[in-house]
């Protein structure tokens, strides 16, 4: 009870406090100097125990209110698709219920914890986009695009109502990188290749998220974008000078407007992982950037430093990590660093100026003296997914526009026509918001799960109706109907960070079944608009060619309705919103850099600032067609941290034999298969299968495309499928592998001796030749399931890849299991 008196005195005496930018209902604010003061003088009254507890930060799947009653631990975070309850659709109460009962168990000291309160933090990157009906804004790069400070701040503070609407007191934004190679997996995070334009945003939004009593992040220092080869978690090899000049123009203007948290980057420099390093972390972030906040590690971005652990690194530590992101293994790390402490690995005074960085913000912020999260999250909950953030969310989707081409001044359209619609991403709200949408991964979703949102469909649906013309989607034009131009609209499944990252930059390659659409109505001389949704610039010279209009729509979020306000006119004929997106990076003109693949695509089709208007008509040339190399083998990845390309995860049993499994898994309606997340190398980058049958029928899992694929030359070169695996539990009835070439087209093999014969809770690199499944009846000419496990009985495994390869190089080879044409 010590520390709630002291915090009682403390309250009186700073509640008259109001800081610039606080209205006076708003909770009051610390200044520095009393917000030190006060930290200072509870640090004094904290055991080495408690300290420590208010440097960890768990996972609130992974951590219970009983947990932060017990152990003290200074704050939660709920990571890319976790939620209350572990169910998607929570309500915002039962975000708000969450975030009390964390905060009443925080305060209380029964169980010998200080009593201070937990601060929650959430990714909210392009609004509140973990929870269901909030406003989802277009992704950084096309807010990069549309170039106005003002309005990225509006959006700012509009995500931050919207978070603390929920409970939540602290977002991981804003990401400040400078994407220079777009094979990077997080170039939608980066506003632009222009430090200076990224550095024009950061300021304003970190004083618009504060000003909303929400702690900001700026994000991640540094050199996350700046990677040899754009590989995520990869080496930044610049020198000093130019690191923090080119990757840190972002941290001077948000440091300036007092932001409260910086987070370490994933990254190395040059050789040394960024999470452990002190020049960086402290002698260039504080002594020479000034900065004075507290420093938070990314999710287990200890554990990557060199002889750490996730939950190991009293490296970081003493580098300037004030809080240690451990989602999981957070009990462990806790103990392992007051043990540390007390063995001298690291001084107590380090831990001292850790715990006073964090209390000194709890107080600035309003933390201490807030109450319970749900007194100021439900007066609020009206603004989760309001109309007034939903117009301005559309507001910016029509001024992120890029207009690439516009022959004949197609654009913009009449609505008194007739259209025909085409393309996967037409009426799809999940692929039109990218990552980081509900999901960490943006996948498994619904247009359901949007039930405020619209779809590009949508839009056009709305501004044709209006005016009595006609949209065609889903149905054929009736004969005799003359269709004034054909919308298609196409691009990039969601991804997140290293499930993004790609080789080169060609679109679709060997596969072109987006350019095989645009050619098909392309023969019958009709008018082409392509609207491509993508989280980065890439080569689609071809696509380009192929069509009469072609609009960069990057990832607009859950007002796709935004894109046809501009891509027609009134019904008067007079523009309805002008194209005034201008390119935030430079279009390529290739697919990988003519001299050294390894370096970022430095040819440009349209360069940095380009973007038509529709009163502008210049005829665009015929891009070249012909890439600079061919894959550099015919492998194809079929999983890697998630399922890639256009393969999906299913599982089934007779029950239903077609389940997809969503991004946190799934289960047979029988429960005699389940499929969950796990983390191998990489936050979420395997899953756990687990098979619970009686033996009487068997369950399956399995990758497959709707469209079937040629891998003849890959079998008839020695090709195989290659998977990475640890045994969880051996089998105890019959395994059997199967390749399908639409079934019942199928070869089907028994691994069942194999799997018995593998060390468990030992990651094994297994290949079968695909020349197995040939001889046991697949037509490799058609394959649509590449991959298919399936028992009747108990086994579980953990699998983390699995790819078509031309040649084994380093997996062991099995011989040609048993071979039997499958029959199920």
């Amino acid at each position: 009870m010590r520390f709630l008196r002291f915090l009682a005195v403390l309250t009186l005496s700073i509640s008259s406090v109001v800081l610039p930018g606080c209205s006076d209902d708003q909770s009051p604010r610390s200044t520095d100097s009393e917000a030190e003061q006060a930290a200072r003088a509870l640090l004094e009254t904290l055991s080495l125990e408690q300290k420590v507890g208010q440097m960890i930060q768990g996972e609130i799947a992974h951590v219970t209110p009983e947990d932060l009653r017990k152990y003290g631990l200074g704050s939660v975070l709920n990571g890319g698709g976790s939620f209350p309850g572990g169910e998607k659709d929570a309500s915002i109460d039962d975000w708000l219920a969450l975030a009390d009962a964390f905060y009443l168990a925080s305060i209380d000291t029964s169980e010998g914890s200080a009593g201070i309160p937990v601060i929650w933090g959430t990714d909210a990157v392009h609004g509140h986009n973990n929870v269901v009906g909030a406003t989802l804004f277009p992704h950084n790069i096309g807010l990069g695009a549309a170039g106005d400070p003002a309005l990225v701040a509006a959006i700012s503070g509009a995500t931050a109502r919207e978070v603390k609407a929920t409970g939540i007191d602290w977002i991981f934004a804003p990401t400040v990188a400078v994407a220079r190679d777009y094979r990077w997996g997080r170039t939608y995070e980066s506003y632009s290749s222009d430090p200076q334009v990224v550095a024009s945003y950061a300021g304003g939004m970190v004083e618009a998220m504060q000003a909303e009593g929400i702690v900001a992040t700026t994000k991640h220092f540094v050199g996350d974008g700046g990677t040899f080869s754009g590989v995520d978690r990869g080496d930044t090899r610049l020198s000093l000078e130019i690191l923090i000049e080119q990757h840190g123009a972002g941290y001077k203007p948000a440091i300036a407007a007092g932001v409260q948290t910086v987070m370490a980057s994933f990254n190395s420099w040059n050789g040394e992982k960024v999470h452990g390093n002190k020049q960086l972390l402290t002698d260039v972030l504080r002594g020479d950037l000034g900065f004075d906040g507290f420093v938070v590690s990314d999710w287990n971005g200890i554990g990557e430093v060199k002889d750490c652990a996730d939950d190991d690194c009293p490296q970081a530590i003493n580098a300037g990590i004030d809080m240690v992101m451990v989602p999981e293994d957070w009990l462990s790390t806790l103990e392992n660093l007051v043990a540390q402490v007390r063995s001298g690995v690291i001084s107590e005074a380090r831990i001292d100026e850790a715990v006073l960085r964090i209390l000194k913000i709890k107080f600035e912020s309003g933390l201490m003296q807030r109450g319970l999260p749900s007194k100021e999250g439900r007066p609020l909950r009206s603004q989760v997914g309001s109309e007034e953030h939903r117009a301005l969310a559309r507001d910016a989707v029509r001024r992120s526009l890029v207009l690439l081409k516009n022959d004949n001044q197609l654009l913009p359209l009449d609505p008194a026509g007739h259209y025909l619609v085409v393309g996967e991403g037409a009426d799809n709200i999940g692929m039109q918001s990218g990552g980081w949408t509900i999901s960490w991964q943006g996948t498994g979703n619904t247009n359901a799960d949007f039930p405020t949102g619209t779809s590009l469909l949508d839009g056009f649906v709305e501004q044709v109706a209006k005016a009595g013309g006609k949209v065609y989607h889903d149905e054929p034009v009736p004969e005799g109907v003359e269709v004034d131009a054909v919308i298609a609209v196409f691009g990039e499944s969601p991804y997140a960070e290293t499930q993004g990252d790609i080789s080169s930059l060609a679109w679709q390659q060997p596969n072109f079944e987006d350019l095989a659409l645009l050619s098909q109505y392309q023969k019958q001389g009709l008018s082409i608009v392509s609207v491509f949704l993508s989280g980065r610039p890439l080569w689609v010279n071809r696509e380009i060619n192929a069509s009469t209009a072609f609009v960069a729509a990057w990832l607009p979020g859950s007002e796709g309705a935004g894109v046809a306000d501009v891509l027609f006119r009134q019904a008067d004929g007079s523009v309805q919103h002008e194209f005034v997106g201008r390119l935030p990076m430079a279009w390529p003109s290739a697919d990988i850099n003519g001299n050294d693949r390894d370096l970022a695509v430095v040819d440009a089709a349209f360069s940095r600032g380009y973007g038509l208007t529709s009163d502008m008509s210049p005829q665009v040339a015929l891009l070249n067609e012909e890439p600079r190399s061919k894959p550099l083998s015919l492998d194809r990845p079929v999983f890697a941290g998630g399922a890639r390309g256009q393969w999906r995860l299913y599982l089934g049993n007779r029950l239903d034999w077609v389940i997809a499994s969503g991004p946190r898994g799934g289960s047979t309606k029988d429960n005699q298969l389940s499929v969950s997340v796990i983390d191998r190398r990489v936050q979420e980058d395997s899953r756990r299968v687990e098979w619970t049958g009686d033996g009487k029928r068997p369950s399956q899992i399995y990758f497959r495309a709707d469209i079937p694929i040629n891998i003849k030359e890959m079998s008839a070169t020695g090709g195989a499928i290659v998977m990475d695996i640890r045994l969880v539990q051996k089998p105890v009835d019959l395994v059997k592998m199967r390749m399908d070439c639409t079934w019942p087209c199928s070869g089907e093999l028994d691994v069942t001796e194999h799997l018995q014969g593998l060390e468990t809770e030992v990651w094994h690199r297994l290949a079968i030749p695909l020349a197995c499944f040939e001889a046991a009846g697949t037509n490799m000419g058609a394959v649509d399931v590449p991959f298919l496990m399936s028992t009747p009985g108990v086994f579980t495994i953990d699998l983390a890849e699995v790819t078509l390869v031309e040649k084994n190089s380093d997996a062991k080879l099995l011989n040609c299991p048993t071979q039997e044409v499958a029959s199920l």
